[in-house]
């Protein structure tokens, strides 16, 4: 049996570092999201990608798998976005047990008014805290994770 390859102390250094401040990232983002626009995290990640989506309309399974979630954690996730008049589920027209997402006109608002104050958050708290060196090297380093996790 092979003896596991365990961190040195700097490589320890840098995960705990790293899921430290992600989860601090990602609370503040959150935070700021939710008194800027009273949307949540979820609420935003359906808005801003199905407003990028061709007709601002996006087959729930496409969505779930651009988000990474379940399409049962997604569904209801809409249903209660659709309670509060962001998001509509259409039928499929070339598959009757699919549906699309479409923006509705109160949900295109609220990404157009939520998206500067969002982006101006990002930059504050990790954008403008980087030289460009870094974001270079930030970049690198996710699309580097990222494609190997999605091999």
């Amino acid at each position: 049996m092979n003896e596991p390859r365990w961190l040195d102390e700097r490589e320890e250094r840098a995960w705990r570092g790293y899921r430290r401040m992600r989860a601090l990232l990602d609370l503040q983002l959150a935070r700021d999201l939710m008194r800027d626009s009273g949307l949540s995290e979820a609420d935003y990640d359906v808005l801003s990608s199905v407003s990028e989506a061709e007709g601002q309309r996006l087959r729930l399974t496409e969505l779930a798998g651009h988000m990474l979630w379940s399409k049962s954690r997604l569904s209801h996730q809409i249903t209660r976005m659709q309670q509060r008049g962001l998001v509509v589920r259409e039928e499929c027209a070339d598959d009757a047990r699919g549906s699309v997402i479409a923006l509705t006109h109160e949900g295109v608002r609220a990404i157009e008014q939520a998206a500067p104050k969002h982006v101006a958050s990002v930059r504050r708290h990790l954008i403008d805290v980087l030289t460009d060196d870094e974001v270079a090297a930030l970049d690198a380093l996710t699309d580097r994770v990222v494609k190997r996790l999605t091999r």
